[in-house]
């Protein structure tokens, strides 16, 4: 038991990394979205490629960060009945959902998603929109998506049986945001607000001179 926990803490580590370095993604697609913006609103120029490239980074945003938000447990969950049973009740409960759902949905996906990214590299795959970009890079982060929620799932599962054998604390619990996190956050928002400003402060002082 002491190596697979271990291991957990391998793969938490890496799903952690991953999804920091995700999140820096959205400030980016931030700066992405408003820089177009601006130049097909006041140039009256336009780029399907800079539109996908913002499709790109919202998927790369969505499938890389997955496996980090089920290790914080911050996915959706309706759960009506499970919060009144007790807590060792709670555990099989997602020992379950982690066996017969979650990795068999993930490892599918994870499988079929393989040969669709292959094809497309294969092919070199370009967009059906003109001046569009390449396809197989986003297709590419299906798997790898997914690779990273089934690890964050082995993981879990491994915590589970850890905390039924008194091995390790509660996997249930909820994990308190890092202040280191939410610092980031609040970086990544004035970086945008400034950005922002300084890009509208220069729109005006050309139509000024104009």
């Amino acid at each position: 038991m002491t190596l697979l926990l271990r291991l957990s803490q391998l793969i938490d580590r890496l799903n952690t990394v991953v999804g920091k370095s995700v999140a820096w993604l959205t400030l980016l697609v931030v700066l992405v979205s408003a820089g177009n913006a601006i130049v097909r609103k006041v140039f009256g120029v336009s780029s399907n490629a800079w539109l996908e490239l913002q499709w790109y980074l919202f998927g790369a945003i969505f499938l890389l960060a997955a496996g980090y938000t089920y290790l914080l447990n911050e996915h959706v969950r309706v759960d009506v009945l499970a919060q009144r049973f007790s807590r060792k009740t709670q555990v099989y409960i997602e020992i379950f959902g982690i066996l017969f759902f979650l990795l068999p949905a993930c490892i599918l996906v994870f499988w079929l998603a393989i040969p669709y990214f292959w094809q497309s590299y294969e092919t070199m795959e370009l967009s059906s929109n003109t001046g569009g970009l390449i396809r197989w890079p986003v297709k590419l982060l299906i798997p790898i998506g997914f690779a990273l929620l089934i690890l964050s799932g082995v993981s879990r599962l491994i915590r589970l049986f850890g905390f039924l054998a008194g091995k390790c604390a509660d996997p249930l619990a909820a994990p308190k945001v890092a202040e280191a996190e939410l610092e980031i956050a609040e970086d990544i928002r004035k970086v945008a607000e400034e950005n922002d400003r300084r890009q509208l402060e220069r729109l005006q002082q050309k139509q000024n001179r104009n």
